[in-house]
Parts: C-alpha cells; structure tokens; sequence
C-alpha cells in the first residue's frame, strides 16, 4: 500500500465569498475538465443510512466506487471520498480549503490517493497531474470571469447542433420575439441552450437566469413558458424532497403529479406542497439538444446549497467548527433518518451544541461557534441547514398564479377529484359599483362593451404585477399572487388608473379614438377592491385550476365592504412586512364588520383615493 499526496495553493484578489460558488460547484468544474458523467444507484441500508455506489466506463474499462458523503463547511472547505471496488487504487480523496489572505485568498487543494499496488502508484501520479494541472486552468479562467475579464466562467463549448437543430432554433426564436413574452431575451435563452454546460441547462431554472441577467424575474418566467409553446424548452414538474430538497420525483404534466414520494437520498417519504416542493424547471428541446444521462458529483456543496455545514462523525465523536451561519432559522439533523432539531443564529453568530443520541437530536448552547456531537455507536454524518426553502424555486404556486402560465398552458390541471395544498395565497376581488344602474344608463351592448374593456384593464395590470386573473364572475374578478405586496400595488394602480380607463372610454362603452376627454360621472365606472392571504387548496374546475377554502370566502366579503374607488384590506395582508412599507404612506383606516360566514366581527383597512398619497 503507498499512500500518494499532492498540495497545490493559489492567492486571489478576491473574497472567498466570491470564490466559494464557482470552486465549490465540483459538477461545473468536472464537467468542464472533460471528466465523464457518472451513473449513481442509492440502496437504503437497515440503519437508515444510504449505499451510494458510482460507476463510469473510461477508455472501455469499467470502474465503480463507493461515493461517501461530502464533507463541508460554507464558504470554507470541502472534502470528497471516493472508495473503488476494485482496481489498482483502492481511495482516492479531494480537500479543497478557502483562507482569507491579504488582499484576497489562498486556494489550497489538497489529493490524496491510496494506490493498492504499482500500477496503482503510476496510475495515481497521472491522475493526480492531470487533476492538479486541470484545476489551476480552470481556477485561474474562473478568477478572471468573477473580475470581468472573460465572458464564459470556463472554455467550454458543447457539440455544435445540427442544421436541423439549428432551423429549429431559429424558427423558436423568431416566434418568441413575435409573440408578448420574449421581453427581447429569445435569442439570449437560445444562446444559452445551445452553448451552456449540461449542469446548466438540464434543470433550468428561470428565477436563476433572472438573477444572472440582471432582468426582472417575470420576463425571465414568461420567456421559458413561451420558450416551451414554441419547442425551444421542455419542462417538467418536479416534487423536491424537503431534506436534500433535490427533484426526486418528476412529471411533464400537473395531472401526473403523485401526492408524495421516496427519496433514495435521504431514505424518507414526503408528500406535496404547491407553495414549497412542488418546482417547474426547464431544459432543452427533444430536437434542440441531447442532454446525457448521469451527472458530475451528484451531490456536494453547489448541489444542496442550502446546507452549510456537512460532516461525518466517527462513534463518540465530538467535532467543534468554525462556521460563519447568517443570522435566522436552521435545522440540525443527520443524512439517516428524519429527525431533526431546529434552532436560531442571531446577530451575534452561533452558538450551539448539536446532540444526536439514540437517533434523538438536541440542539444546546455549547459556547461561541457550532459543536458537533455524536453519541451513536456508528459513524454518522450530520447537517446544518438553512430552514429557508430554496430561493431559485420556481414553485406550483408562484407559476400558477402568473397569467402567462394560465394563457399558455389553459388546460393545465390536477386530475378530477385531486386537491393541492398551498399554505399562502393572495387573492385580490373586483366588483363594478352600480354595475345594473350603468346597464340602464348607457343600454347592454355599449355597457357589456364597457365591462368587457375594463376585464382587459384589470387583466393588464394584474399580469404587469405578477398575478393572474383565476376567473370572472359576472361584473367581478378573482385574480391570485404569490406575493401579497404584489397585489397591493395591483390593487393601487387599478385604482389611481381608473380615471384614465374611464377618460378614454365614451357612452357607448367604446374607446376613443382622437378624444381623451374626461368621461362624465354618468359614463364612469368605479371599481371596489377587496384583498386577502391565507392558506387555500387548489382544486380543478371548469377544466382550470381554481382556489377554494375560507381564504377565499374572506377576500370575498371584503370586496364587498368595498364602497368602490378604494381598496379594502385584511390585517393579514396590511401586517405583512412586504406590504408595510407600501400601505406606509396611503390613509388608512381601520374598521370592523360582520360578514356572513364569519361567526365574529372581521377587522380590516380601508384605503381611499382621490386625495394626495403621502410620500412612503
């Protein structure tokens, strides 16, 4: 046996914070190494721990291993073992470590291979100066991109498309850009589709392009609905297991979605939520481009980012660490079973001690920092991880309740008699003051002509504020939003609009086509407003995704207290921190009424226009 080791070190004029996502990301890089995709298989053992086992075929050779849990603290270091079944190496480990240095930090990278026997020792030395020479090239291309100094993170560039492949494209873009949803971006996703590493757009998540290019994240959304209308992209429904919180269970459609799932990862089961674990991602076109099966280290740091410290503990260990957590909620628990404990970093950075005895976890104080212990008569790795849900998701919730999403994908539906859960919604309802009288007015043809106009009014401005018009009952509207302070500002500008609406409008109820005369009152229409959030479930009907529950039937009522021209408002949404600095300015007021359906008096806001709005 001969033990085989090799230390490499760079300095970089940068921050680890801003190293540490693109040198942790150990899938981009292998794959941009030109190292080949692996086949992973995960068998739950009795113990509730998971046998991961890789294999991969190079030059024709087969070659299989054991994929031990990585090991790593956030923004500092990272560690992966690999033990082989058979051949002439029987370990081979990585020890990436990010340290503050003057003026920037110190990469370290550390291999260490166990060579079984001669042949191992020669083939070991050849990995090993091919990995080290392998890794400065793409550690110094990397430094570059993070300074502006390159265009492309890595020198990488997939198989050209075929002239098929490439007429395609084209056409894609072509009918992206004709249509209302490209935002000028088709050819930007085009371009991504085609040149992009296969980590980046296998799973293509549209919340993550919008970040990356600086556009606004319903653009980015639209783009890859419209994307998929026209071939470019297909999509898939994703149930993500709430521990590692990967896709363990897909779909193409809403009506094969399961209730739950097993994830071999993490040797649980779990069930669904529209709102948390229920992601829409993207990837190419069957006949734009092939993504192959398998993957680069399936799991790691980049691929559960949420996790910001993993470690395995030998029996009656107790390890201390020196991790930077961001104050708020986390969770402590191991990779085998499902117990978990949560805990809270405040301002003043860690302090806990973590337990885990007959399968119990504890979270304790234990001093400045994070301490580790396991009490357990077998190794154990253990987690820390963030309790908030993944940021990047683009979840069931938030993309029904777009109108792009219910324009494009109108038949998109659970299956008859099934229900989805969502634990927060907002729902925003219209009604048309003295909408009979106006029918009396102006005659049926000009007032349904009128409503009809001020449907699409509506319809605009909740779609320029992330929401979709769920339904229209009569004069009336049910439109929805992930987002509560989104409907605010809907629900403000229907109303600080209207008058536009009602100037470019005659008696006739048709729109003016030289004159933006002021409408008279007779000729006006004034909009009462009611909004709400609560939980809901989602049900089919009428062939369309629709909200039912007491949710609902509260943002209903309060429409009705609604004496149009202003916007009433439940406390649950006026208390809202994302809608408190919106309503800050508006004069609010606060009264009480009883609504049918509600045993006690309900409490809400009314905000009134007309008046000057105080500056926020």
């Amino acid at each position: 046996m001969t033990v085989l080791r090799r230390e490499m070190e760079w300095t970089f004029d940068l921050t680890p914070e801003e190293l540490w996502p693109v040198v942790s990301h150990t899938a981009r890089v292998n794959e941009a190494a030109g190292f080949p995709s692996y086949q992973l298989s995960e068998t739950p053992r009795a113990d509730g721990t998971v046998d991961r086992r890789g294999s991969v075929r190079v030059a024709g050779i087969g070659v299989a291993w054991e994929e031990r849990p990585f090991e790593w603290i956030d923004g500092q270091s990272f560690t992966q073992l690999r033990v082989f079944s058979s051949g002439p190496i029987r370990t081979g480990t990585s020890h990436v470590r990010l340290e503050p240095a003057e003026g920037g930090t110190k990469v370290v990278l550390e291999l260490v291979v166990d060579a079984a026997n001669l042949i191992g020792v020669a083939a070991g030395k050849v990995l090993m100066h091919r990995f080290s020479g392998t890794f400065d090239r793409l550690n110094r291309q990397a430094a570059d991109f993070l300074k502006g100094k390159r265009a492309k993170l890595y020198d990488y560039t997939p198989p050209a498309p075929g002239a098929a492949a490439q007429s395609r494209i084209a056409a894609a873009v072509s009918m992206l850009e004709a249509g209302p949803y490209a935002h000028g971006l088709a050819q930007r996703l085009a371009d991504h589709v085609r040149t992009g590493q296969t980590v980046e757009v296998a799973r293509i998540r549209p919340l993550q392009l919008a970040r990356a290019w600086d556009v606004p994240s319903r653009h980015a959304i639209e783009l890859c609905l419209a994307a998929v209308d026209a071939g470019l992209l297909g999509m898939r429904w994703d149930l993500l297991c709430p521990s590692c919180r990967g896709g363990k269970e897909g779909v193409s459609a809403l009506d094969r979605l399961p209730a739950g799932a097993h994830c071999p990862s993490c040797n649980i089961d779990y069930g669904r939520d529209f709102s948390k674990n229920v992601e829409l991602v993207f990837f190419p076109g069957a006949t734009i481009r092939t993504v192959p099966e398998g993957g680069y280290c399936l799991s790691g740091p980049a691929t559960t980012p949420h996790v910001k410290v993993q470690q395995t503990l030998k029996p009656g260990e107790t390890r201390r660490i020196e991790a930077a957590l961001d104050p708020g909620p986390y969770r402590a628990r191991a990779l085998s079973g499902a117990d978990n404990a949560e805990f809270e970093v405040s301002v003043g950075g860690v302090n806990a001690h973590v337990t885990l005895a007959e399968d119990a976890i504890t979270v304790g104080e234990g001093g400045d920092g994070l301490t580790l212990e396991n009490r357990l008569d077998h190794e154990v790795t253990m987690v820390i991880e963030s309790r908030q849900w993944v940021s990047d998701a683009l979840t069931a919730h938030q993309v029904t309740t777009l109108q792009a999403f219910r324009e494009l994908f109108a038949q998109a539906a659970l299956r008859p008699g099934d229900d989805a859960s969502v634990d927060r919604v907002t729902l925003l309802f219209s009604d048309l003051k003295g909408s009979t009288a106006l029918y009396e007015r102006v005659g049926d043809a000009a007032a349904y002509n009128l409503v009809r106009d001020h449907f699409a009014y509506l319809g605009r401005i909740v779609r320029e504020n992330r929401g979709a018009l769920v339904k229209t009952i009569g004069d009336a509207v049910m439109a929805a939003f992930a987002d509560p302070a989104d409907a605010v500002r809907a629900a403000i500008a229907i109303q600080e609009h209207i008058g536009e609406f009602n100037a470019a409008h005659h008696a006739d109820g048709s729109k003016a086509a030289e004159s933006n005369a002021t409408a008279t009152q007779s000729e006006a229409i004034v909009v009462k407003l009611g909004v709400h959030q609560g939980p809901c479930v989602v049900v089919t009907l009428n062939g369309q995704l629709d909200y039912f529950g007491s949710t609902v039937n509260l943002a209903a009522r309060l429409q009705g207290e609604s004496r149009g021209g202003d916007m009433v408002l439940s406390q649950a949404i006026v208390a809202d921190p994302a809608v408190e600095p919106i309503v800050a300015g508006l004069p609010l007021g606060r009264e009480r009424a009883s609504l049918r359906g509600f045993a006690k008096p309900v409490p809400f806001c009314r905000v009134a226009f007309g008046g000057e709005r105080k500056a926020a």
